[in-house]
């Protein structure tokens, strides 16, 4: 041995004197390795034998023996007849200072956009976050206990990776009314989320260097997804038609778009515009994504078609998601597939997937069928009707500044465009005071040079909450505009 012995069971006495809630064995194993690491025990130094330690330390000697056998198993130590010794570390150096680390990211990362902060209460405001309090949860437990009483252990493995066929078709005939899209359960795929299926749609369509054109400003999720593949993204400026088609010099191979209420704009793409889309997918053998985020709730008109019901084998890839509708944390969305396509990558989607969350699944499944979803549906449509409303009158009486409410008769966020302001610095001070509502000029592909205003999330704030938030708002810009002037 390299220390002298009292000072190695002075070493182990004062490492179990401190052992706080670990085992004997535990305290003996760490102040072991840590001897080892940090050299005071060195390579070759032999350790007095099992008994002996016991004695000295007054603990089992089966404590000390698992101890050593599990510093053994993991190679810090040698046992045989001759003894127990410490073992050689390879270029383990001891005593060097170890150096930081290098790190260097992929340059794919600087261009994801900066995430939208989530946690547990929601601040007022926060866009993209239904009003989850509303949700029926006794009778969401009640399907879901039943399903666990009626299938148990049958659905504790993987599953389809496509997801769960009753939920497939209840998708479809669900879709079938409300968005007059007419498909089969063989041609959805379920997927955590409408991100997961912008991703999916990457990896299914595109090669790392093709273009995607995307609506600017737009979903900060599908960016983040072109980002992470590779792809090279192309603005499609947006007004109140939705996205102007202008052409880019470099043929797209996807087309990122939420014609039904964009986002953040809110604006509906007119029919001409549709129409004109669809050709240009034609032209370029491109494929629309159409990202159908919340449409169910819309408050003036009927319900608007989705793209993907327009024509017959339309090049369209259609996302849905129940995070908006339900609540976030089911993570459940859902892609609807033409005929053709699905027929293509059904071998892929094995790799691709992996089938899970199946309670859940069915007690979904369930919630859609016995009716439960389109009563919860048309509940969340008055509310966000009111609520909507509600916001409108309190932007007209508290907010001063010049400003400009833009389309958005439907969803749950109302975008104000307010000119020459910092609205990224704003969006910061308003978290001190428990507001969150987001930088319009980030969700533009050029965030330094966007339209700026803020984007107002009232599914998850009450009304009462709606006129002291905008004077804060209101408070918080002149405090901008005079420090600047």
């Amino acid at each position: 041995m390299n220390i002298p012995g009292d000072d190695f069971y002075a070493l182990i006495t004062r490492a179990l004197q401190q052992r706080g809630e670990n085992t004997l064995q535990r305290s003996l194993y760490k102040a072991l390795r840590e001897a080892i690491l940090s050299g005071r025990l060195q390579a070759d130094s032999r350790l007095p034998g099992s008994r002996l330690i016991a004695q000295h330390l007054a603990i089992s000697r089966n404590t000390v023996n698992a101890a050593l056998e599990q510093l053994t198993l993991e190679g810090y130590l040698l046992r045989n007849r001759q003894g127990t010794r410490v073992a050689r570390l390879g270029n383990h150096d001891s005593a060097q200072e170890p150096q930081g680390l290098d790190v260097t990211l992929a340059r794919r990362v600087a261009h994801l956009p900066a995430p939208t902060p989530r946690g547990t209460p929601v601040p007022a405001f926060t866009p993209g976050t239904p009003a989850i309090n509303y949700f029926p949860l006794p009778l969401w437990r009640r399907l879901y206990d039943r399903v666990l009483r009626e299938e148990g252990s049958a659905l504790l493995g993987y599953g389809s990776p496509a997801g769960e066929l009753t939920l497939r078709e209840a998708i479809a005939r669900h879709l079938a009314l409300s968005r007059g899209i007419q498909c089969d359960a063989s041609q959805i795929v379920i997927t955590e989320g409408a991100l997961e299926g912008v991703s999916l749609c990457t990896q299914l369509l595109s090669e790392a260097g093709d273009i995607a054109w995307i609506e600017d400003p737009g979903y900060a999720g599908a960016k983040s997804a072109f980002a992470k593949s590779g792809l090279t993204m192309l603005g499609m400026p947006v007004d109140e038609e939705g996205v102007r088609l202008e052409m880019h010099e470099h043929s797209p191979k996807l087309i990122f778009t939420s014609p039904s209420h964009q986002y953040p704009y809110g604006s509906v793409l007119s029919i001409n515009r549709r129409f004109a889309l669809l050709e240009i997918a034609r032209q370029h053998n491109a494929w629309i994504i159409e990202d159908d985020y919340d449409s169910e709730f819309r408050y003036s008109g009927e319900l608007v078609p989705a793209m993907m019901g327009m024509q017959d084998n339309a090049p369209v890839v259609y996302l849905g998601t129940f995070s908006k509708t339900l609540f976030p944390s089911l993570r459940t969305g859902f892609m609807v597939l033409p005929k053709a396509l699905a027929h293509a990558v059904q071998p892929a989607m094995g790799s691709l997937l992996r089938g899970g969350h199946r309670a859940e699944q069915r007690t979904l499944a369930l919630f859609i069928e016995e009716g439960h979803y389109a009563r919860h549906l048309a509940a969340m449509r008055r509310l966000y009707r009111k609520r909507y409303r509600q916001l409108r009158e309190a932007i007209t009486a508290e907010l001063t500044v010049p400003h400009r409410v833009l389309a958005g008769e439907g969803g749950m966020h109302l975008t104000v465009a307010i000119d020459g302001v910092d609205d990224k610095a704003i969006v910061q001070q308003a978290k001190q005071y428990q507001l969150a509502p987001a930088a319009l000029s980030g969700y533009y592909l050029d965030t330094q040079n966007g339209q700026t205003g803020l984007v107002l999330g009232y599914g998850n704030t009450s009304a009462s909450q709606f006129a002291p938030a905008i004077r804060r708002l209101q408070m918080l810009i002149t405090q901008w505009l005079d420090e600047k002037g």
